[in-house]
């Protein structure tokens, strides 16, 4: 697996809270959600990164949502 850098390690880090705050729960358990249960983090934020953090808030979070729920996450 290749090194995040910076821009992308911080992209992830609002996708996480952003997310959190969506489903009104903490990062913790969205993080776990998205590295852990699923592999969205690995798989779909850091490689779609370009195309992702060109959107909005919005977007990115009902985009990350439906990603998850395809996954089998409980959101």
């Amino acid at each position: 697996m290749r090194e995040i850098n910076r821009d992308e390690l911080e992209f992830a880090v609002f996708c996480v809270e952003s997310v959190a705050e969506a489903l009104r729960t903490t990062g913790d358990r969205v993080y776990k959600m998205m590295a852990d249960d699923t592999d969205v983090l690995d798989e779909y934020v850091i490689p779609f990164y370009d195309a992702l953090h060109t959107q909005g808030k919005e977007y990115i979070v009902r985009e990350l949502l439906e990603v998850l729920r395809s996954k089998g996450a409980n959101v």
